[in-house]
């Protein structure tokens, strides 16, 4: 673990490979666990603004859910949460065969929302935990992302370029800028 800033950076970020792998995984993540994705509470906010451009991508069930239950839900954990389908599917999954997409960056992917989706779905195998003083910044190991590892160390791509874009969406370029400094002086 290193500070930068305001954050604790788990070094399995700099040391550790990884890139989706959606023809092995189809999308897993969106479907399986036992909560929806982590929202702050200004996402929430842009969920419900940008729900009637996105109700259009989405499936029947993630529209029924989504009616029943709001936008976003707050999880058994207290925390804020995309909703879910029957607890298990996020709301915004859509599928293309049988690979889970999101919803939302299908809408931001056809110009009609200026929203890509949230952060923490845009930052994954990183989970991002904020305290009063700081955010943890680790790596979120799942069995159901093995592919991924896979082809991360067959491509040689560590995690924190695979997340370049979240990084820097997250925490801005200067932030960004030192995590790739501290990664060349663990390189050496």
């Amino acid at each position: 673990m290193f500070q930068l800033g305001k954050t604790i950076v788990s070094e399995d970020i700099l040391e550790k490979d990884f890139v989706c792998n959606l023809s092995a995984c189809k999308g897993a993540c969106c479907v399986d666990g036992d909560a929806g994705a982590p929202l702050s509470e200004e996402e929430t906010k842009i969920l419900a603004e940008i729900y009637p451009k996105v109700r259009p991508f989405l499936r029947k069930e993630g529209i029924e859910a989504i009616e029943k239950l709001g936008t976003s839900v707050i999880g058994t954990d207290g925390t804020l949460e995309t909703t879910l389908i029957n607890e298990k599917d996020c709301a915004y999954v859509i599928f293309d065969g049988k690979t889970a997409l999101c919803g939302i960056e299908q809408a931001y992917n056809q110009g009609e929302v200026s929203w890509k989706k949230p952060v923490s779905c845009h930052l994954y195998p990183i989970r991002v935990k904020d305290f009063t003083e700081f955010a943890a910044v680790n790596y979120d190991r799942w069995d159901i992302c093995d592919d991924a590892c896979t082809l991360g160390k067959e491509l040689q791509v560590p995690i924190y370029i695979f997340v370049k874009e979240a990084l820097i969406r997250k925490f801005g370029e200067d932030w960004y800028s030192e995590l790739e400094k501290v990664a060349a002086e663990l390189k050496k």
